[in-house]
């Protein structure tokens, strides 16, 4: 007991000592610096902000049809008597070939029976200007023997009322005088007559004559022509065959154009307008105002087809938009037409456009000015910007046109503005960027731009 509390009393003031001294060594050193914490900056890509011209594009699909089609289609019946050896299902026919003649015996009889029949119509006019010179000349006659029987009739009259002659010989008289008046009135009423006669036998002979006009006219129906050149499509007749009125006989498909309806969604159809025709939003109900609307812009098309790793394009012509608008699929129609779709092709090396090709559509409208930036650098209707102190901001901007993996801003950004291509994550305003400008990107933004 007696030693520990010895101990105590030996340690306790060296402890206090020890205290004591490290206390006047800390008192007397200078405190230790203060580190602080530096601001890291955060490394972001950015492009230079170039105005440039701009094209707006746009890309649609569709099938190749042929501008003109044409179905031969019998106007007369008959038997086929010749058919056109080429008339093979995706064969080429030029202009002017016959296709098909249909047997021309019954059409011939026709037109013979309705020659004759004019013939005898004339015939029977002719009759009746005879019959008139002849019932002149009866009438003439007729008047002379009624002026003596009324003379006559005058003098049994007189001979009567003398007392000299009895009222028989005045009856007789009188009987004989009505009879020649009768004759006379026979031949008047003929004469009478042949003036109506007359103009309905020549309505007859107008009536015979179209017969004749119709039976050519069907004569000539028994070849038909093409009227242009083209492939056929289908065929459905043969030599020997019954041909009834009406009948397909062949189909065939156009081969100096191709028309494509290429379709495109309306939002990015109207974007392009918007690009180049302010206002064009109140067109998107009316198919035909957006019509006059593309025409007006002058805008061109091309037209391209792939075949493995080649890539065949055609140029186009804008021709119209279709007539209604699909409300599932929010697509209309733009049809183009390609007329070159024969002409441009070498065998082996070049195919023609054909029917049911399945191929690409690029509309082009005039050039506009604006800056090009990445489509991805958007967000939420903001654009990032790296300022003159390399801190980040945030611009509230509305593209012109969304196109592809582009947007085109024409209000809202400055020329040599630092557009943010990598967003950081995080990303604040006001922080510290550490900017490196993407040289490649700038490349490909000018290129997407170059206007041909």
């Amino acid at each position: 007991m007696r030693s520990g509390l010895k101990l105590a009393l030996v340690t306790l003031p060296l402890a206090l000592v020890g205290v004591g001294i490290l206390a006047l060594i800390i008192a007397r050193n200078p405190p230790p610096d203060r580190n602080e914490l530096a601001e890291r900056a955060t490394a972001v890509r950015v492009i230079v902000a170039q105005s440039q011209a701009v094209a707006p594009v746009l890309t649609g699909f569709g099938v190749v049809n042929p501008a003109r089609t044409f179905e031969a289609i019998a106007e007369v019946g008959g038997t086929a008597e010749y058919v056109n050896p080429s008339l093979d299902q995706g064969a080429i026919i030029p202009a002017g070939d016959v296709l098909l003649r249909l047997s021309p015996a019954d059409f011939n009889l026709a037109i013979a029976q309705a020659r004759a029949n004019i013939r005898a119509s004339q015939a029977r006019l002719e009759e009746l200007t005879v019959s008139g010179e002849n019932l002149k000349a009866a009438l003439a006659l007729e008047n002379d023997t009624l002026a003596l029987k009324t003379t006559e009739l005058d003098r049994a009259e007189s001979l009567l009322a003398a007392g000299t002659a009895s009222p028989a010989a005045r009856d007789a008289a009188r009987a004989v005088y009505l009879a020649q008046r009768q004759k006379t009135l026979a031949i008047e009423s003929s004469l009478a007559l042949l003036p109506t006669q007359r103009a309905a036998q020549v309505e007859q002979i107008a009536v015979h004559q179209a017969s004749l006009e119709a039976a050519k006219l069907n004569l000539a129906r028994t070849e038909l022509i093409l009227p242009f050149a083209a492939r056929v499509a289908s065929v459905s007749v043969e030599v020997g065959q019954f041909v009834r009125v009406g009948q397909v006989i062949a189909q065939f498909d156009g081969i100096e154009a191709a028309e494509v309806q290429a379709q495109v969604s309306v939002a990015a159809l109207l974007e392009l307008l918007q690009a180049t025709q302010p206002g064009a939003e109140a067109l998107a109900t009316d198919p035909s105002a957006m019509t006059e609307t593309i025409r007006a812009l002058g805008l061109s098309a091309n037209v391209q087809l792939r075949l493995g790793s080649n890539v065949l394009e055609w140029p186009a012509t804008v021709e119209r938009i279709s007539d209604t608008i699909d409300q599932k699929t929010g697509t209309i129609g733009v049809i183009v037409t390609v007329e070159t779709a024969y002409s441009s092709a070498r065998p082996g090396i070049r195919p023609p456009l054909t029917k049911g090709m399945f191929v690409a559509v690029t509309l082009s409208a005039p050039p506009v000015m604006g800056f090009l930036v990445p489509r991805s650098a958007l967000r939420d209707g903001k654009l990032m910007l790296a300022d003159a102190d390399d801190r980040l901001q945030f611009v509230p901007i509305s593209p012109a046109l969304l196109q592809g993996e582009f947007a085109l801003i024409d209000a809202g950004l400055e020329q040599g503005a630092r557009v943010v291509v990598s967003a950081p994550s995080p990303a604040m305003a006001g922080m510290l960027l550490d900017v490196t400008e993407d040289t490649t990107l700038t490349a490909r933004l000018q290129d997407a731009g170059q206007v041909e």
